[in-house]
């Protein structure tokens, strides 16, 4: 990986020449390049049977062959993204601060001492 620049990380070559990490953009996870769209999002939307039109139809700036290359990223690194998928779901989010979600759907967070 060589720095440019703008600090990002980008792969001089490999397997997945779509995404990049870059220290405290997304947290430093995986993106695809020149976005801030991570690999866990497309990922998510894969998971649920999204076909790539799709995806390309809610994120029409992204290159086609970007969010193939989030997917393959994705299959490569299952475990990786797996985990950040359950880190991220509402449930461990909900666990983590403390707040729950009322049946109305509303979430409420703890009183601050």
């Amino acid at each position: 990986m060589r720095q440019t620049a703008n600090r990002s990380l980008e792969p001089m070559q490999g397997d997945h020449p779509y995404i990049v990490q870059t220290p405290g953009v997304c947290g430093g996870r995986p993106r695809i390049r020149d976005s801030r769209i991570s690999v866990r999002t497309i990922a998510e939307l894969y998971r649920q049977g999204e076909p790539v039109s799709e995806i390309l139809e809610t994120y029409p700036h992204l290159n086609p062959a970007a969010v193939d290359d989030a997917i393959g990223y994705y299959l490569d690194h299952q475990g990786e993204i797996e985990g950040e998928i359950e880190a991220n779901s509402l449930e461990a989010v909900l666990a983590e601060t403390g707040a729950v979600q009322g049946e109305d759907g509303v979430i409420r967070f703890p009183k601050k001492p």
